[in-house]
């Protein structure tokens, strides 16, 4: 893991860090080119505009590790607010959800509770993401994302490719025909837990992507998300895929709001499909940070603002 990465995974959980920086003007320039706006206006204003390009998008209200129950049932009910405008305005967006954001470090059963009312909601054709977060959450995740997938058969999970762990949860999930979300990873974790350098995430990511073609090939996945800004890895995915005879719908590129967005075009343009992740909301530190630390050539981006 390279020091820059190290240092702005440990910036994202300092509180003190957390406090000040939303008060400088560069900063929160520099949020804009990953997020559209802090309100769900912004977002639905930034899919419409998607749409227009034949992209789609997926939404995610920011926050996470909510401590009370209260907040925990708003947010739910948040996302109902945004099922509901977005069946409204006929945008065809998804939602992807946190579980610490549903109150799952209040009780599993109540998190669970708050997801159903997601999943009871939403349309039948479409999927309800949930996220992956740090590893210590990653077991009761799946146990969660297990029981929803046998009521509700769209719900999808996002796999980290980090994780040494991910190959053997993919594998005990295809029996249940899942849809899955493949990511890289953007957690502060330990070499036991993680690869520690890019290049073994990106055959990680490369082998599990060949494993969820083939398996959505023989119909064993419901859908496949692909997480990744990498053009010569999107472009070594395109060749796999067609030499696997696997169909360009039959799987989606998704990409964070402002990143690539040539490339979100060009796939889109030759019949793939091409998603764009679109985030707001006042809580952005933690995943701000995150988003630099995927990428650590985008601390300059943020530079040059200051300067």
């Amino acid at each position: 893991m390279s020091l820059m990465r190290s240092l702005l995974l440990a910036a994202s959980q300092n509180q003190w860090l957390r406090e000040r920086a939303s008060r400088y003007r560069f900063v929160r320039r520099s949020v804009a080119r990953f997020m559209p706006g802090e309100t769900l206006e912004d977002a639905l204003a930034a899919a419409r505009n998607l749409k227009e390009k034949n992209i789609g998008a997926v939404f995610t209200h920011l926050g996470e590790n909510v401590a009370e129950r209260a907040e925990a049932v708003q947010v739910a009910e948040h996302y109902l607010g945004v099922m509901e405008r977005n069946h409204a305005q006929g945008l065809g967006t998804e939602v992807s959800v946190k579980l610490t954001q549903l109150g799952l470090d209040i009780s599993p059963d109540f998190c669970f509770e708050n997801l159903k009312s997601i999943l009871e909601r939403e349309d039948k054709k479409s999927t309800v993401w949930i996220d992956m977060e740090a590893s210590n959450y990653v077991d009761v995740t799946l146990e969660l994302y297990r029981r929803a997938l046998a009521v509700f058969p769209r719900a999808g999970i996002c796999l980290q490719a980090y994780l040494h762990r991910t190959k053997d949860d993919l594998e005990k999930l295809l029996p249940l025909r899942p849809a899955v979300r493949l990511v890289k990873g953007a957690y502060k974790e330990p070499p036991e837990i993680a690869f520690p350098r890019k290049r073994d995430v990106d055959e990680s990511f490369f082998s599990l992507t060949q494993t969820v073609l083939r398996a959505r090939k023989r119909g064993e996945m419901g859908r496949v998300a692909l997480g990744t800004h990498d053009v010569a890895l999107i472009r070594r995915i395109s060749g796999f895929a067609e030499s696997e005879g696997v169909r360009k719908d039959d799987f989606e590129i998704h990409m964070l709001y402002g990143i690539q967005r040539g490339e979100q075009m060009r796939l889109a343009g030759n019949g793939y499909r091409s998603i764009v992740l679109v985030a707001y909301g006042r809580y952005w530190y933690a995943w701000f940070l995150r988003r630099l630390a995927e990428r650590p050539a985008n601390v300059w981006f943020l530079l040059r603002n200051l300067f």
